[in-house]
């Protein structure tokens, strides 16, 4: 499986990079725009992201407005619903007008932080996603 981690802290990163390297090979984003750029990338070599781990709170670009390109680039690039990438939130907003926004935009899932072992291994088992 192929995963995209996109988070402006990097310990954030590194944590999730540990956790989500049993389930695939991981690239790293530190801000909104780093993330789009690789999203990017991968959909024009039609080699898309299998998962896709967003934070909302990032710099230049925030993880909800990303979540939205995201969900555009697969539409333009004709992307069939079944390969289209899960996303998972992952952020410390815990308003319940952030996490429904994700929601509508697209996100399968929403981990608020601190993020744990067991609570991380619940919500990938509930994306349907096995350890590689």
């Amino acid at each position: 499986m192929k995963i995209l981690i996109a988070d402006d802290d990097r310990r954030n990163r590194m944590a999730l990079e540990e956790f989500m390297k049993a389930y695939g090979s991981c690239d790293l984003a530190a801000d909104g725009m780093e993330t789009i750029d690789h999203v990017l990338e991968s959909v024009e070599k039609r080699d898309p992201y299998d998962l896709l781990c967003l934070d909302i709170m990032m710099p230049k670009v925030d993880g909800l407005k990303v979540l939205k390109v995201v969900r555009g680039l697969e539409e333009q690039y004709r992307i069939p619903e079944a390969r289209r990438a899960k996303i998972l939130m992952v952020t410390a907003i815990a308003d319940v007008n952030v996490v429904d926004q994700a929601f509508q935009l697209g996100c399968d899932a929403y981990a608020s932080k601190p993020l744990h072992t067991e609570k991380m291994l619940k919500v990938m088992a509930d994306l349907g996603l096995d350890k590689g």
